[in-house]
């Protein structure tokens, strides 16, 4: 230790230390505050504070430099999340820099990060959906990576606490394969998305089209009014920072709140080199730091740490933490950290044109996004090729028509007269991928970044199995659209490398063995009992839902279980 200084020390002492300020992260700290601990956070990126730091927020499109387009110096100098579809002139100071945080592809893996305060939560593509029974026994059902140590009846309770204060949209669907929620009114279909549903609803037993669940304040009540937010104004221009409140963030919920207890210390610009392990007392009892800037290491000190880092990097940090006890990564006693990473099948989607309901157009914008297929391939039964299976979203909209012809005041006459054309629907696959231990991180023995960590060394890709998903998907949808009257239906796959659905999880999965897993039922590490990590590293499979708020139950439900172990004097 380079400084000894006891009132140093001191300073450097906390009831608990959460890494990372993102989705789960807040949400930790939030939990830890609330019940009267003094609970640092440690953010490696710059402090972006609620309203304050949303430079673009309000910007009309003609006060940008470039009307919205990045720059092609700026595109051609950040080629990976250049490819992020919320990588624009309006938010591109939220996201990463290629250059500046490297990391090494042994295959192609497109890593979408956001270093700040609130992490991606602001960027994120606020849908949420819980999981179900059919998702937490699908490893043992199926046979593939271990069986998950909860069940749906485990994390309910923390489902309805974490909605109940984010504040999530949708409907009471009551559908066994998507469990209902603590639901604000939902954002409707519009005419062509609700002919759809029920068409669909008609025709195919098993498959629903529903409105799609998010984290938007259609009708605030009491607790998101105490946050200090408002009502969803459905901009739609939700990866800005929302000035108003409407969808939830960290940096809008929970991470101010944590502070207003006054129990809470932000502190950003800190890389976390790795948590630190006393061998003689068994337990972890730290965190070093590299400040950003100055490139000191610094220590930190608590009684129980909170890994919330974003998946990989949350594998990086366990893995670069060794000691005599621990020489493969903290807590590695199973060999497992950091494989069996898996992540979300994007790469098709299919579109369409529908001649009908001329008669309606569509009224504003949905920030929900239109409509969604909750997963309908095996789900009571194996009755495919390939196992487990996709959602997928749905919606219908209408584009405004010009003529350009003409010249002089004709053409200016034509072009400013706007006509309704037809309606356009699309689609889009979100596909369960299976864990695998050949799909893995590991740190780079050589290569290491400017703080002195060690690269993180990505080796992930595609299988047979999501190959015959996304064809299933294609041919699905082709003839539900056909079924639905629906025209030129183009069906398209692209070949986007994994990454950028920016939905990764697995390295330290839960499970019942420590000889086949990292961490127990209660998202503690089996062989380190102060460490919780609750963000996607901790995932055992990854079902096909959005999986911001399975993080965020997890991580209020580790907090409530580490608080009541401390009570019965067992932490």
């Amino acid at each position: 230790m380079a400084n000894l200084n006891i009132d140093s020390i001191k300073d450097r002492t906390f009831d608990a230390i959460v890494i990372g300020s993102g989705m789960s992260g807040g949400w930790a700290a939030k939990e830890l505050a609330e019940k009267g601990l003094k609970t640092l956070i440690l953010e490696r990126g710059r402090d972006v504070k609620h309203l304050k730091d949303y430079p673009t927020t309000n910007l009309y499109p003609w006060e940008f430099p470039h009307h919205g387009v990045v720059p092609s110096a700026v595109q051609e100098a950040n080629p990976i999340v250049n490819r992020c579809y919320a990588f624009g002139e309006d938010a591109m100071h939220f996201f990463v820099k290629d250059a500046e945080h490297p990391y090494v592809q042994d295959k192609p893996f497109d890593w979408i990060r956001g270093y700040q305060t609130g992490g991606k939560s602001l960027l994120w593509a606020r849908q949420t959906q819980r999981w179900s029974n059919f998702d937490f026994e699908g490893p043992a059902r199926d046979g593939f990576a271990v069986d998950w140590p909860i069940r749906y009846n485990d994390i309910a309770p923390w489902y309805s606490h974490v909605e109940k204060f984010a504040g999530i949209s949708g409907n009471k669907d009551g559908l066994a394969e998507l469990p209902d929620g603590e639901f604000l009114p939902a954002f409707p279909l519009n005419a062509v998305e609700n002919y759809f549903s029920k068409h669909v609803k008609d025709k195919y037993k098993g498959r629903h089209v529903i409105s799609a669940r998010c984290a938007h304040l259609s009708k605030p009540n009491q607790i998101h009014l105490d946050q200090g937010r408002g009502q969803c104004q459905e901009r739609t221009l939700c990866q800005r920072g929302c000035p108003f409140g409407g969808y939830f963030s960290a940096n809008s919920s929970t991470i101010p709140w944590a502070l207003k207890t006054g129990n809470c210390t932000l502190r950003p610009f800190s890389v976390v080199h790795s948590i630190i392990y006393d061998e003689k007392k068994g337990k972890a009892v730290g965190v070093k730091v590299i400040d950003t800037n100055t490139k000191e290491a610094i220590e930190y000190f608590a009684d129980v740490i909170f890994l919330n880092a974003a998946a990989l990097n949350s594998n990086l940090v366990l893995l670069n933490s060794t000691s005599g006890r621990f020489p493969n990564g903290l807590g590695n006693d199973s060999g497992t950290l950091g494989k069996y990473v898996a992540f979300h099948n994007y790469s098709a989607h299919i579109s369409a044109e529908y001649d009908g309901y001329k008669e309606w157009a569509t009224d504003g914008r949905n920030p929900a996004g239109g409509g969604y297929i909750p997963r309908f391939r095996n789900v009571y039964k194996q009755e495919t090729d390939f196992l487990r299976g996709y959602a997928a979203g749905f919606g219908a909209y209408r584009n405004n028509t010009r003529n350009s012809e003409g010249i002089g005041a004709d053409l200016k006459h034509n072009l400013a007269k706007k006509e309704l054309g037809g309606w356009s629907v699309g689609s889009h696959m979100m596909g369960e991928t299976i864990p695998k231990e050949s799909s893995y991180v590991m740190l780079d023995k050589d290569k290491k970044d400017q703080w002195g960590v060690p690269l993180l060394k990505i080796s992930v890709d595609y299988d047979d199995n999501d190959a015959k998903m996304k064809k299933d998907y294609i041919e699905q949808m082709t003839e539900m659209f056909t079924s639905a009257g629906f025209t030129n239906i183009q069906a398209h796959t692209d070949t986007r490398a994994p990454g950028l659905d920016i939905h990764e999880m697995g390295g330290v999965r839960m499970g019942n063995d420590p000889k086949t897993s990292m961490l127990d039922k209660w998202s503690r590490l089996h062989a380190c009992k102060n460490v919780y990590v609750t963000d996607g590293a901790s995932m055992t499979s990854t079902s096909c839902q959005n999986p911001s708020l399975t993080y965020m139950a997890f991580a209020a439900r580790a907090v409530d279980h580490w608080v009541n172990e401390k009570k019965k004097l067992n932490a």
